[in-house]
């Protein structure tokens, strides 16, 4: 079976790197369009955790720092 791999509309706006996502055997395969190679699974549950903190800005660098 081959995995069908999507990326969002906004990397057609992008310098063409981008995450591309792919869902395989109930789960959620993740690999950047630079490195094709390296694939991650998730389960669906730790993608929806993933999001919501990267939308809370959990992960940005300005959040890192202060420690909050």
């Amino acid at each position: 079976m081959e995995v069908q791999w999507r990326k969002s509309s906004f990397s057609e706006h992008s310098d063409g790197n981008c995450l591309e996502l792919a869902s395989h055997r109930g789960g959620v395969l993740l690999r950047e369009s630079d490195e094709p190679d390296v694939v991650l699974t998730v389960n669906p549950a730790t993608l929806r955790s993933l999001v919501a903190g990267a939308k809370q800005g959990q992960f940005d660098r300005s959040h890192s720092a202060t420690g909050h």
